[in-house]
């Protein structure tokens, strides 16, 4: 692998910001790629148009980028890697090594904080 992206998506889910977020793996992971996902279309959901709509931004972001892997944790990763031609590397989606989500670090960060690097843990609790 010669070079590792992340795609940050812009969200409503949190009051953090895109560049707050990108900072935290910059920091953590010098060496990683940040892809800036700003005003990703609002539809979502594992049916086709839903995935289509999503595939699409996502292939705008990536114009240009040689991508031959997607990692995740996620359903959807399967409809990626598919719409991609790429492989895809399923990370812990049943929650078994790490059983915890983004989301429920979200709404406990105080009982969740382990999950988290110091800083991550920081803005999250000023939020």
């Amino acid at each position: 692998m010669d070079k590792f992206y992340v795609i940050i998506y812009e969200t409503k889910v949190t009051t953090i910001s895109i560049e707050k977020r990108a900072n935290w793996i910059k920091q953590i992971y010098p060496k990683v790629n940040i892809i800036y996902a700003k005003y990703p279309p609002s539809q979502y959901g594992l049916d086709e148009k839903s995935v289509k709509i999503q595939i699409d931004y996502l292939k705008e972001l990536i114009k240009g980028i040689q991508v031959t892997h997607f990692y995740n944790s996620e359903p959807y990763g399967k409809f990626v890697a598919r719409d991609l031609g790429i492989k895809e590397i399923q990370v812990d989606q049943e929650r078994k090594k790490y059983p915890i989500s983004a989301t429920v670090i979200r709404k406990e960060i105080e009982n969740n904080k382990n999950y988290v690097e110091y800083m991550v843990y920081q803005d999250m609790k000023e939020a």
